[in-house]
């Protein structure tokens, strides 16, 4: 198996599923029980709050539990959005953030909140003045993620911060679900106050992730109950899934600093192998790019019949985001960056990890070009 679509989901390391196992069948208590089994349970889960802080450079307080990407992106705007309407009702967002951004942004216009979602260009970049005068007296929230998750688009996140801060009312959020352990983000430095994190694209389990919150800041919950999580996300807490949790994220950290300039240098290798094949026309940006994604379209070929053809044979890439495949055609990134519809319609997203490897690279690149010429020929 050749597997390429690591942007919609990672195969979960091998320590990461012992260590839930362990923890689910040893330390089963509730964390907020008085006796000893949940005293042993909240004790755990004080740790993996704190080691996840260490490596996020951030106070454990700061650290809220999630179920993923998508929690965390609605709970970080939508807690803003309600706890803090009467400073204003204007968000600052782009047009190619992920689904859980832009349909959480969509949401809150049907409840009287003024949405700008900022234009960028064709390598899907945001322009820093276009961004800064779109902001107002009633702006209360920007939300703006570092890497894209179609084409791998790195923003400029640091600039951006430095913009927001000279605001004290308005808040920063970042979606890093698709940059950490890839692309470096320093929380403080980047003047960030919501950053979301997911489980599962680190090598970790569904149903994990997290959101930093900054200390002193207060989110409207999208949840109610019992008080766990000082009330931003009450609910049982899932003491496997923040420890297997934890442990992703240590083990994501410590590839990155082994194996980066491997990943990057597979990269360009393959976009090269991939701007020869005849037909193939390469989206993702050459500059300002994650090391990681490479979008590319076949134009006058149908995403799925590729995608099922390589699947026959053991090779999985995807046509855009998983959150979106069900959608129309056209990929809402592509046309965003000013594409045709022909090319937004034949896009594929090419995903790898730390694992990925040149000999796979280089099957990979035999059969789809194989794949593309054979289609190319039946049309003809």
């Amino acid at each position: 198996m050749i597997y390429f679509d690591n942007s919609a989901t990672t195969i979960p390391h091998p320590e990461v599923i012992d260590t839930y196992n362990k923890v689910a069948k040893s330390f089963f208590g509730n964390p907020s029980s008085l006796h000893i089994l949940g005293a042993e349970a909240e004790n755990l889960f004080i740790r993996s709050r704190m080691q996840i802080a260490d490596l996020l450079q951030v106070k454990s307080n700061e650290i809220v539990f999630t179920s993923g990407g998508t929690e965390g992106n609605n709970l970080a705007i939508k807690g803003i959005a309600l706890q803090y309407k009467n400073r204003g009702k204007h968000i600052i967002t782009t047009e190619i953030e992920h689904a859980s951004v832009y349909e959480a942004c969509r949401s809150l216009e049907n409840h009287g909140f003024d949405i700008t979602y900022l234009p960028v260009n064709k390598d899907g970049h945001v322009d820093l003045d276009a961004f800064e005068k779109a902001i107002r007296e009633d702006t209360i929230l920007v939300s703006i993620m570092h890497v894209n998750n179609e084409l791998g688009s790195i923003q400029p996140i640091y600039e951006i911060g430095k913009v927001v801060d000279k605001y004290p009312k308005i808040f920063f959020h970042v979606d890093d679900v698709q940059g950490f352990s890839k692309v470096p983000l320093n929380l403080r430095e980047a003047k960030v106050d919501l950053c979301t994190y997911s489980g599962h694209k680190i090598n970790g389990l569904k149903g994990t992730g997290i959101l930093y919150v900054k200390e002193n800041i207060n989110l409207y919950p999208l949840f109610h109950g019992g008080g766990q999580e000082d009330g931003i996300r009450p609910g049982t807490e899932n003491l496997p899934g923040a420890i297997s949790l934890a442990r992703a994220f240590r083990l994501a950290k410590e590839k990155e600093d082994a194996k980066y300039p491997v990943l990057k240098n597979l990269r360009e290798y393959f976009v090269e192998k991939l701007a020869n094949i005849s037909g193939v026309m390469i989206n993702s940006p050459v500059n300002d790019v994650a090391p990681h994604i490479i979008n590319i379209s076949v134009p006058n070929t149908k995403p799925e019949v590729i995608i099922h053809t390589l699947g026959e044979k053991g090779i999985f890439i995807s046509t855009k985001s998983a959150c979106s495949s069900r959608e129309a055609d056209e990929n809402r990134v592509l046309d965003a960056c000013g594409y045709t519809k022909e090319r937004s319609s034949s896009a594929l997203r090419i995903s790898l990890s730390y694992e990925s490897t040149k000999e796979e690279i280089d099957t990979f690149l035999t059969i789809f070009s194989e794949t593309v010429q054979n289609l190319k020929r039946m049309l003809e």
